[in-house]
């Protein structure tokens, strides 16, 4: 307050026409035009930024121009593709240069003052992580059942070339997010406390299973993990994940000194995700059971039971 109160009387002696509005650009686009009556008050006719109005202002023009990076990504070939900066706004130099506006006039066009983002994931990390496999595991579905298959499909997706850390941990609700219609999710059958029903998202339980057994025998830690109440035939008796958005998550955490890469795909019927890193990760692996390729009625039917069952490894 003390610098807009120096600036409003140093105005009182500037008698100046200065321009109006302030036109904001953004490549070549006229965004917004900021006239000095709506963005100030008047205190004893001493004129003050309307502080409110501005940020308001600010919100607006940073939805319309942040451009968020793009990591590096493994395509179905296992080739890289690159990465992508980003942008966000820069609200300390816009602030700066429409106070210079409001109080000193000599600008009439601003273009939106932008800050250079960095992906978190580029083309050198990613060729080096995704060498070594330290862990996979593969489960098998119906692809007749279209609505079931169609989400085991969007869930992999999800999932698919996320790199977790070292200290990191991953929550496979965070990462898949809200399984919705929006999304693209189809209703399939689930079974629910003992009982039969359908829901939107039916069938992820099998990534999340999948995943899990994953990276258990990559020896990566297990922070959260539900199983259901009874058995799932998709995985042995007890080394299935369930998930839910409103409840049961499935985390765990990257304990090496490299970071992991999760490759997961789901098409014709199967389900593979392996767990990657460096040639310079000191991985101690885990047995872990394999599933059969046999294909029981639950999963033909594409049900899962409800009911949980918290375990922690």
């Amino acid at each position: 307050m003390g610098l807009q109160w120096i600036l409003a009387i140093y105005l009182l002696f500037q008698q100046g026409n200065y321009p109006d509005p302030l036109v904001i650009e953004h490549e070549g686009h006229i965004l917004l035009e900021m006239n000095r009556a709506k963005y100030s008050d008047s205190l004893s006719g001493i004129p003050l930024i309307d502080q409110d109005k501005l940020n308001k202002s600010m919100d607006d023009l940073e939805k319309r121009v942040q451009k968020p990076p793009v990591n590096a990504t493994l395509d179905g070939a296992g080739r890289v593709l690159p990465e992508h900066t980003g942008s966000e706004f820069d609200r300390r130099s816009f602030t700066e240069q429409f106070y210079s506006f409001i109080f000193e006039g000599g600008i009439s066009r601003l273009e939106v003052p932008l800050l250079t983002t960095y992906p978190r994931v580029d083309s050198e990390l990613l060729s080096t992580i995704k060498i070594k496999r330290i862990g996979q595991y593969a489960t098998y579905y119906n692809s007749r059942n279209k609505n079931r298959s169609h989400n085991v499909g969007l869930a992999a997706k999800a999932i698919n070339n996320t790199v977790v850390f070292p200290g990191e941990r991953f929550s496979f609700n965070q990462v898949v997010g809200k399984r919705t219609k929006e999304k693209g999710y189809l209703r399939a059958p689930v079974i629910v406390r003992g009982e039969m029903s359908e829901d939107v998202g039916g069938g992820i339980c099998q990534i999340s299973s999948t995943l899990f057994n994953a990276v258990d025998r990559a020896g990566l830690k297990i922070i959260e993990r539900y199983s259901h109440s009874r058995n799932v035939k998709y995985v042995p008796p007890g080394r299935d994940a369930t998930v839910s958005w409103y409840g049961p998550d499935f985390v765990f955490q990257n304990k090496y000194n490299q970071p992991i890469l999760i490759r997961a795909y789901a098409h014709g019927g199967q389900v593979s995700i392996v767990i990657c890193s460096s040639d310079d990760i000191n991985e101690k692996t885990r047995q872990v059971p394999s599933a059969s390729k046999k294909l029981p009625e639950e999963v033909k039917l594409g049900m899962e039971a409800g009911g949980l069952k918290r375990k922690h490894n």
